[in-house]
């Protein structure tokens, strides 16, 4: 497809379309991350809830339903972080994606071994720093998102990113839910766009069907943010439980932790409404269907077939102010 023959997140990934699952913890099982290499993106394992040996069998079982690029995503925040990372470097994983941290201690090495790494940012400092330290790809996440959230739009965010970073391509993530949000990512500087919410409403997700249903039933506000009193705040789907997590949040934190605790696998493994917490984004407004991941990637790409000329002007805009040929003056 000409939009992305030039595109350099499908050459740094070796993927056709600039299109990346993101790291979600239970919902990016192998079947998921496969599909999504086999349509041209680049699926993602969601590390979260694994035990490096999960990991090492997850990383097996995906490899046995694609020979296309996948990556893993690893959460900082994960005690065992470290030792995901010893499993990505033993399995030869070709792409690591960071999120939650400052993944810097480990760009030295997995730049020797040709790995090819990125990191999930809400602020420009932090991508500056990485970018510094050599880090491939910057997925610059808006509070859209579901699950974990900073306090930007991703709409404000990318064209910051893309004020203070000279090389290293941004990918956006956080309300993406169509080609719509695709082309405003790509006016907006970015090369890639990073998928979560749409693809827990694919055939191929294993979440439970009424985990897709309340996506596919929901409205642009039917989220709220979990967590927040507590220092982690997270989008969920609207529940009377959601609702009692955010009210207890303040009164009694200890008890609100422990109904947090297990709430994400409930929610997926058993679509339970009364105990679970039904990570979404905003965008869950925007979807209505449940496909196949390769059926919406060929609608998405034909639906974009033919606009390269608008997003490749913006992206050249974007090279010219780094290379001095405009003028900055704060905007354009």
């Amino acid at each position: 497809m000409s939009l992305f023959n030039t595109n350099r997140i499908c050459g740094l990934l070796g993927v056709k379309y600039p299109f990346i699952e993101g790291g979600m913890a239970w919902v990016g099982t192998p079947r998921l991350a496969a599909a999504v290499s086999e349509a041209g993106g680049l699926g993602t394992i969601g590390s979260g809830a694994l035990t490096p040996e999960d990991l090492a069998e997850s990383i097996d079982t995906t490899r046995r339903q694609t020979n296309k690029p996948f990556a893993v995503n690893v959460m900082l925040l994960n005690p065992s972080a470290d030792r995901q990372v010893e499993v990505c470097l033993q399995k030869a994983i070709p792409v690591l994606i960071f999120g939650a941290g400052n993944p810097a201690k480990y760009l030295p090495d997995l730049k020797k071994r040709g790995i090819v790494t990125a990191a999930v940012v809400a602020s420009e400092t932090l991508a500056l720093y990485l970018e510094e330290r050599g880090i491939d790809v910057i997925i610059g996440e808006g509070m859209e998102c579901g699950g974990h959230v900073g306090t930007v739009t991703t709409f404000t965010l990318i064209p910051a990113l893309k004020d203070v970073l000279f090389s290293v391509p941004v990918v956006a993530a956080g309300g993406i839910a169509d080609e719509r949000g695709i082309k405003a990512a790509f006016c907006l500087g970015a090369e890639g766009v990073q998928i979560g919410t749409r693809l827990i409403a694919t055939v191929e997700c294993e979440a439970h069907d009424r985990y897709k249903q309340r996506i596919i039933t929901s409205g642009i506000r039917d989220t709220l943010l979990t967590g927040q009193a507590l220092g982690h705040p997270a989008r969920v789907l609207k529940s009377a439980f959601a609702k009692r997590v955010c009210k207890l949040e303040a009164s009694d934190p200890k008890e609100a932790e422990s109904l947090i605790t297990g709430s994400l696998r409930k929610a997926f493994e058993d679509g339970d409404e009364e105990r679970g917490l039904f990570m979404a984004g905003q965008s869950a407004g925007l979807i209505q269907s449940i496909p196949s991941v390769s059926e919406l990637f060929e609608l998405w790409a034909q639906r974009l077939d033919g606009w390269n000329q608008i997003a490749g002007t913006e992206t050249k805009i974007a090279e010219n102010l780094k290379e001095g040929v405009y003028e900055r003056s704060g905007n354009l």
